[in-house]
């Protein structure tokens, strides 16, 4: 038997798991590519663009679900050749961290912005009447939004925004860079001006009000605003159990490494199925009825809990450029520095 010590770096060795998304084209069914030979070494906290950091996360799981069977031939009925049946593969996860993505991704149909209402609204469970817009002007940045003296006082500091569009009777998908929604016909969404900015991602938090133009802590997904774009304040997020939106979005799994090498895994198309935890055994994790977990309480010390998020997903297919196979995972493994191969 060998005793090289190179062999105890081959072994991957990780405290957690971290998860990182990006946008899918819907219009095209286009994922973002993950590269290991460009980007597999990247710096957990600073992925490389589009890739959205959305933090550790907890039970990790991988089910592989497409079944492989024989063909026989022969008196004996013996085994000739293998082929795969359908294919199907899933992931599921629990989220450690809140945020419009993070809820959105658990969801899976529309997530949407509670403007701030005028005080007049009629109460609505995704938000009521909310305050006009406030448009946009030329010069604004992904991170600076320009709105001029006067307009600028209607944000405040700390307070959240949504950038977008007005709604103008399209149908389709809606939402500056990453699609938030898909509209069918115009009335569905009672011609609301307000539409898009209710289910856009294009939102940011204000971290300071200058004469005439606010600072955003992070940057907008969509980059600088788009040309006739207005803003309004938001106040909270809200998503919905039912709808008919499926999102699409690419992901990447990546076990940090501690001794060893780094493991990831990239799936180019992943659409977000909560009742797909159901099938692997008919169970919730609480262990009663047929349902799904969609929050948990995770102790901390009595009487302080934290609140996950349980996410699932579907994979769907790609095509790989290199030879046209049809896949949905791609594993990749960084081997440590002086590890032996295998």
């Amino acid at each position: 038997m060998s005793t090289s010590p190179l062999r105890a770096a081959m072994v991957p060795v990780s405290r957690q798991m971290r998860v990182y998304f990006a946008p899918v084209n819907r219009s095209t069914e286009t994922p973002t590519i993950f590269d290991p030979g460009v980007y597999g070494a990247f710096a957990l906290d600073s992925p490389p663009a589009p890739w959205l950091d959305l933090g550790w996360i907890d039970n990790f799981e991988r089910f592989y679900d497409t079944p492989t069977d024989v063909v026989r031939s022969g008196s004996g009925e013996l085994p000739a050749a293998q082929f795969r049946g359908p294919l199907e593969a899933r992931v599921e996860f629990d989220f450690r961290e809140w945020g419009k993505l993070q809820m959105a991704l658990a969801c899976g149909s529309e997530h949407m912005n509670v403007l701030a209402p005028v005080g007049s609204a009629t109460p609505a469970p995704s938000g009521g009447t909310p305050l006009p817009g406030v448009a946009v002007l030329a010069g604004s940045t992904a991170s600076e939004v320009v709105f001029g003296a006067g307009a600028v006082s209607s944000f405040t500091a700390g307070s959240l925004i949504a950038v977008d569009l007005d709604y103008a009777q399209q149908t389709g998908y809606v939402g500056s860079g990453i699609a938030g929604a898909y509209v069918s016909n115009p009335a569905a969404v009672n011609n609301d001006v307000n539409y898009v900015r209710r289910v856009t991602f294009n939102v940011g938090r204000v971290v300071e009000v200058t004469a005439t133009a606010v600072v955003l802590a992070q940057p907008l997904l969509a980059g600088a605003p788009a040309t006739g774009a207005s803003a309004q304040t938001v106040v909270a997020f809200v998503d919905r159990e039912g709808g008919s939106f499926f999102q699409e979005w690419s992901a990447l799994f990546v076990a940090e490494q501690e001794t060893g090498g780094r493991v990831c895994f990239y799936y180019p198309r992943l659409s977000p199925n909560p009742g797909a935890a159901a099938k692997s055994s008919g169970f919730s994790k609480a262990g009663v009825g047929s349902g799904f977990v969609r929050e948990e309480l995770v102790g901390i010390k009595t009487p302080l809990s934290a609140i996950s998020l349980r996410a699932a997903f579907l994979a769907l297919p790609s095509t790989d450029p290199n030879d046209g196979q049809t896949v949905v995972c791609y594993r990749s493994y960084f081997p440590a520095a002086q590890a032996a191969v295998y």
